[in-house]
């Protein structure tokens, strides 16, 4: 386990001034973000209800039986403990109308099949922060960035993230600070795209071996899987992130 060395209680001051002078540079109400259920969308939300009581979670299931059951359960824990208004969006119809619609005449593919998923909750988010004057909160941390795993204009769109400077790692050390619910910090963590998906699985590779790398530079067994897949995705980092400075 990776020994973390960061002044927390500094953290939190420096990010939720952040978040404070974002929202007033932008002349926006308040933050709207994906409350999935996991920790990142945790530490976001926790984060930016410091920062403004203006703050509305977006719950948005979509066909995994684990966004309708403990996904949904631990979103509403967060909103709960932290007095975080909720809203829940379902967009499993929706997808079944976009799917009909296009394989009329072509054939989705798998990946094509799960990257609508965060890019239809990318649409809804707006939908909801525009209609309140309020600015989208990305969820991604550094982890996630540097390997490519988001779905670019899914996941990866947002007007400020109070996290993408932060490590997986780092982020359950910041929760557990935090002293928040146990539960956002002992589940395998996963996007919830479908059925028994992890992160760690999908990468090939764990948040230790990943952020042991990018935290102190040594180079383990998947030092070369990690710089191949950061090279090939360098192009969602251009698009998604070239223009968010880091908080």
């Amino acid at each position: 386990m990776i020994k973390i060395d960061r002044d927390w209680g500094k953290e939190i001051i420096q990010r939720v001034a952040k978040i404070k002078q974002t929202l007033l540079d932008a002349g926006a109400s308040g933050i709207a973000f994906g409350s999935s259920g996991g920790k990142d969308s945790a530490l976001v939300g926790i984060l930016c209800k410091m920062a403004t009581d203006n703050i509305i979670g977006v719950i948005m299931p979509c066909e995994s039986a684990s966004n309708y059951n403990q996904d949904l359960k631990d979103a509403m824990i967060l909103g709960r403990t932290y007095s975080i208004d909720h809203v829940i969006v379902d967009l499993t119809d929706t997808k079944k109308t976009l799917l009909t619609a296009i394989n009329r005449d072509i054939s989705v593919s798998e990946v094509a099949n799960i990257n609508m998923n965060p890019r239809l909750r990318m649409t809804t988010l707006y939908a909801i922060a525009t209609s309140h004057n309020y600015l989208v909160a990305g969820t991604g941390n550094r982890s996630e960035i540097h390997m490519g795993y988001f779905t670019k204009w899914g996941d990866g769109a947002f007007d400020l993230n109070p996290i993408q400077d932060l490590t997986k790692t780092e982020i359950f050390d910041f929760l557990r600070y935090l002293n928040a619910p146990k539960v956002f910090y002992t589940k395998a963590p996963s996007a919830g795209l479908f059925e028994g998906q992890t992160d760690e699985a999908d990468m090939g590779l764990t948040y230790d071996e990943l952020d042991t790398y990018l935290l102190t530079g040594i180079k383990g067994n998947n030092f070369y899987k990690i710089e191949k897949a950061h090279k090939s995705t360098q192009h969602k980092r251009i698009s998604n992130f070239g223009n968010h400075p880091t908080i």
